[in-house]
C-alpha cells in the first residue's frame, strides 16, 4: 500500500520541529509552513485589495528627486528599473524585498517597473493584466508582455531616452542574463546601464519590513533519497567535466535541496536566505548562523560532509578571492545576479545552468514516492472540502471566497505530514475567477453561489512533497457556453496528459497539445501549460516547463520529473476555468521507441474528481470519455478506502456521485 510506507526520518524531523516550536512557536509564526497573519502597517501600505489603487504621486516624486541627485554624489540617471526579484532572483519574495509592489501598487509575482522623470510603466504578463489595471493609479502605464506590439524594457528605453542618458538598476536584483540582454538593447541608443547597489527604493521606503531570518529544519536521507555527500560527488564530477574549480549556488531552492534542509524565510516556500560555494575540496555556506538548528552539526556529519560556515554578507569577498587566480574557473548560472557575476573575470567565467538545478528536477525514488503519497492525502482534503461546499450551498449557507479557502486549509491541516500551504489559495467566484492569479481579500471577496462558476487553485507543503491542483465547479446550472469552454479545456488537458513523446523533448514542443481544442474556435489562455513542482520545495520549479515560449535552459522532459498540466480559459469580468493536475513523467511502451531515444508519457498523480456536470458530452470523443472514466475510477478506488477508514461516509457518497462514468 502506498500510504502504509513509513519513513523513520519523519520522527527525526518532527523532533527538530519540536525544538523549534519551543523557540518560536513554529507553526503559527513561520510563514512558509502556514498562513502568517500580516498585520504590520508596513505591509498594509503596499499590499492592497485588487479594487483599491495605491496613490503613488508622492513616492514617485521622492524617487525622481533621488534620480536627479544619486546618493553619495555618484551622478544622475534618467530612468530607474525596479525588478520583482530579490538578490537570489526568487519568483516569490519576502515582504522586505517587495520593492516593485511598494513603488507601483501592483503586488503580483511577475513584473518590472520603469520610472523616468515623466513616465512610470509596469511590464507584466497575461496572468496579471486585470490585477495590474485595478491596482495601479493614473501615474502608471501598463505594458502587456506577450503581445506583439509591446516592446521590451530595453527597447522602450532606447527609443524614449536621449542618446547617452544613463539608466540605473540595483545589479543585485537583475539576473546576469537579463542585464546582458538589456545592455545590448540600450546600447543601440548609446545609453548606459549602471548598477547602483544603494537601492533607491530602500531610501524612500521608510517603514520597510525587516528581512526574515527564521529557523531551519533538517531532512534525513530516508526522506530525500540522497545524502549531501552523494549530491556533492555528482556535482564535483560535472565540475571536473566542465573544467570548473568553483560552483556558485544562489537560487534558494537549490541551496535547500543540496543541503537536505528547509526553511521559511519566504512565505509558502520552504527556503532560507543563504548562498553556497562548492570548490573541489570545500563547501562554503553563507547565512545567518543563528537560524541553524541545534542538530546542524549532527546533520552534516550524518551526510558525510564538512561545511565551512560564513556570514551571509561574506559571499562577495569570498567569491572575489576564489575568482581572482588566473587559473580559477568559476561556474555560475546566468540567472544569478549581475552584481555577483560581475565579480568574476570574464576569462574565468563559466555561465550555464547549474548541475543542481537539473538534478533537483529529476526526483529520487524516495522523492517520487513522497510526491505520489502526499497527493493522495491532499486528494482526501480536496474532496472533503468540495463535498462540504456543495452541501453548504444546497442548505443555503453563506460561504465566500475567503471562508471557503479557510475551510479547505482546515481539511488539509488534518492530513499527515502537513506543513502549510504551497501558495495563497486562488479562490475565485464568477468574475474573480477570470483573474488568473487572484487572491481573495476582504474588499474583493465574493459569495460562492450556485449561479456562478467557482475556480479553486490551491496546494500544500508536506514533509514528503508539494501539491498544486485546480478544479472548476458550477453548483447550479451552467450555460451552454460555459460547458463548451470547460469541455474544450478538458479535452486539451486529456490530450496533454495522454501524450507520448521522445525522451528529453522540450516542453515548448508539447504546449499546443493542450490548446488545440480552444484554438479550434479562436480561444486561448495567457499562461503556460505546465511548470515543474519541487519536493517539499517551491511550487514552481525549473528548469523545465511546458510553455509556448522556448527556454534555453530547458534540459528536456525526463523520467521522474513532476510537472503541472493546467490549460484554462478566462472571460474577463465573467468567469475563469482551469483544470490542473500534477503529472509524473514515466516511460511509455511504443513500437519504435524513437530509435532508441526512449518514449515517455505522463502519469497523473492528482487525486480529485473533475466535475462532469460542466461537460458538454457531445464534444467528447469515446476515447476521451474512457480516459476520464478510468481516471475517476482510480480516484474513487484510491480515496474511498481512506475515507471509510476514518468513517467519512459523507465524503464517500459525494465522491461516488462525482466519479460516476459518463
Amino acid at each position: 500500500m502506498i500510504l502504509s510506507r513509513k519513513y523513520a526520518a519523519i520522527q527525526s524531523s518532527l523532533s527538530s520541529l519540536s525544538v523549534l516550536n519551543q523557540k518560536v512557536n513554529y507553526f503559527t509564526k513561520v510563514s512558509a509552513f502556514g498562513h502568517k497573519i500580516r498585520k504590520s502597517p508596513s505591509h498594509l501600505s503596499y499590499c492592497r485589495s485588487y479594487s483599491t489603487m495605491k496613490e503613488t504621486s508622492k513616492i514617485l516624486s521622492e524617487l525622481r528627486n533621488l534620480m536627479k541627485n544619486l546618493p553619495n554624489g555618484i551622478g544622475t540617471i534618467s530612468a530607474y528599473i525596479v525588478p520583482s526579484e530579490d538578490a537570489h532572483q526568487s519568483e516569490y519574495i519576502c515582504e522586505a524585498d517587495e520593492r516593485r509592489s511598494f513603488i507601483s501598487g501592483f503586488n503580483g509575482s511577475k513584473g518590472a517597473a520603469v520610472i523616468t522623470q515623466s513616465e512610470a510603466l509596469l511590464w507584466t504578463d497575461g496572468r496579471y493584466y486585470q490585477q495590474a489595471r485595478s491596482q495601479m493609479d493614473n501615474n502608471w502605464t501598463l505594458m502587456k508582455e506577450g503581445l506583439a506590439d509591446t516592446p521590451t524594457i530595453g527597447a522602450w528605453l532606447a527609443k524614449n531616452l536621449k542618446k547617452g542618458e544613463q539608466i540605473g538598476c540595483d545589479g543585485n536584483l537583475l539576473s546576469s542574463l537579463a542585464w546582458s540582454q538589456m545592455h545590448v538593447e540600450v546600447q543601440r541608443n548609446e545609453n548606459v546601464l549602471r548598477s547602483i547597489d544603494d537601492n533607491l527604493i530602500d531610501r524612500i521606503w521608510l517603514d520597510r519590513p525587516k528581512r526574515t531570518s527564521n529557523p531551519i529544519i533538517t531532512l534525513t536521507t530516508e526522506m530525500t533519497g540522497a545524502t549531501i555527500n552523494e549530491k556533492i560527488g555528482k556535482i564535483r564530477g560535472e565540475m571536473t567535466e566542465k573544467g570548473a574549480d568553483v560552483l556558485v549556488v544562489t537560487a534558494l531552492d537549490e541551496v535547500a535541496w543540496l543541503l537536505n534542509m528547509r526553511g521559511s524565510d519566504i512565505e509558502y516556500n520552504p527556503v532560507f536566505f543563504a548562498y553556497v560555494i562548492v570548490t573541489l575540496d570545500t563547501i562554503y555556506l553563507f547565512l545567518d548562523q543563528a537560524k541553524l538548528p541545534s542538530n546542524a552539526t549532527e546533520h552534516f556529519e550524518q551526510n558525510q560532509v564538512k561545511i565551512e560556515l560564513l556570514n551571509y554578507d561574506g559571499i562577495r569577498d569570498k567569491l572575489t578571492a576564489l575568482a581572482q587566480p588566473s587559473s580559477s574557473r568559476v561556474w555560475i548560472s546566468s540567472s544569478s545576479s549581475y552584481a555577483l557575476t560581475a565579480l568574476i573575470p570574464l576569462n574565468n567565467l563559466i555561465q550555464e545552468i547549474t548541475p543542481i538545478c537539473k538534478m533537483k528536477a529529476v526526483k529520487t525514488t524516495i522523492e517520487a514516492q513522497g510526491m505520489i503519497d502526499c497527493h493522495i492525502r491532499d486528494g482526501v482534503a480536496l474532496c472533503q472540502y468540495f463535498a462540504w461546499l456543495e452541501n453548504a450551498l444546497e442548505l443555503g449557507e453563506y460561504v465566500d471566497e475567503i471562508s471557503g479557502a479557510t475551510k479547505l486549509e482546515e481539511f488539509r491541516k488534518k492530513q499527515d505530514k502537513f506543513m502549510g500551504l504551497s501558495f495563497a489559495t486562488i479562490s475565485g467566484s464568477g468574475p474573480n475567477g477570470s483573474i488568473i492569479h487572484y487572491h481573495p481579500e476582504e474588499s474583493t471577496k465574493r459569495q460562492i453561489t450556485k449561479s456562478e462558476i467557482y475556480l479553486c487553485d490551491s496546494g500544500a507543503q508536506y514533509l514528503d512533497g508539494t501539491t498544486d491542483v485546480t478544479r472548476t465547479w458550477h453548483f447550479g446550472t451552467p450555460t451552454a457556453h460555459q460547458k463548451e469552454c470547460f469541455t474544450r479545456v478538458l479535452k486539451g488537458q486529456i490530450n496533454m496528459g495522454t501524450a507520448v513523446f521522445p525522451n528529453k523533448s522540450k516542453g515548448n514542443t508539447l504546449d499546443t497539445l493542450a490548446r488545440k481544442y480552444l484554438w479550434d474556435v479562436g480561444l486561448d489562455y495567457g499562461h503556460g501549460t505546465g511548470h515543474g513542482v519541487g519536493h517539499f520545495l517551491n511550487v514552481h520549479e525549473g528548469p523545465m516547463a511546458i510553455h509556448y515560449r522556448y527556454f534555453a535552459d530547458d534540459p528536456g522532459l525526463q523520467k521522474n520529473m513532476f510537472v503541472s498540466n493546467e490549460p484554462g480559459y478566462y472571460e474577463d469580468g465573467e468567469f475563469g476555468i482551469r483544470i490542473e493536475d500534477i503529472v509524473q513523467i514515466v516511460g511509455a511502451e511504443t513500437k519504435g521507441n524513437f530509435k532508441g531515444i526512449g518514449a515517455l508519457t505522463f502519469r497523473t498523480i492528482t487525486m480529485c474528481p473533475i466535475q462532469t456536470k460542466l461537460i458538454d458530452r457531445e464534444l467528447m470523443t469515446a476515447t476521451e470519455k474512457l480516459h476520464l472514466n478510468a481516471y475517476h475510477k482510480t480516484v474513487y478506488d484510491t480515496l474511498a478506502p481512506l475515507m471509510w477508514n476514518v468513517g467519512d461516509t459523507f465524503t464517500v457518497a459525494w465522491l461516488k456521485k462525482e466519479t460516476e462514468p459518463i
